[in-house]
């Protein structure tokens, strides 16, 4: 799920695994945030099963570039059974 929040100056991203046998919350959160782009400041909540991240729209990030970031991050293997919750 990719929808902006009530400020409409983030966009709130919210992964889920789908796959068991995938690394908890707390681990992907971290491959998560390794992955995208270091500039971009990020607000997150994890449980064991979800992420829910709210990245700030500033500095020239906008919602289509952080849709493109975030396909391509989660397409990496470190985050095999994760997935974009729809």
């Amino acid at each position: 799920m990719l929808t902006p929040d009530s400020t409409s100056d983030t966009v709130e991203v919210v992964t889920v695994r789908r796959d068991s046998a995938a690394p908890s919350g707390e681990t992907t959160v971290v491959r998560l945030l390794g992955l995208l782009p270091a500039t971009w400041s990020c607000t997150c909540e994890v449980g064991p099963d979800r992420v829910r991240l709210w990245i700030d729209l500033a500095g020239g990030t906008d919602r289509s570039t952080v849709r493109h970031a975030l396909r391509e991050v989660l397409a990496d293997t470190a985050l095999y059974g994760w997935d974009q919750e729809s």
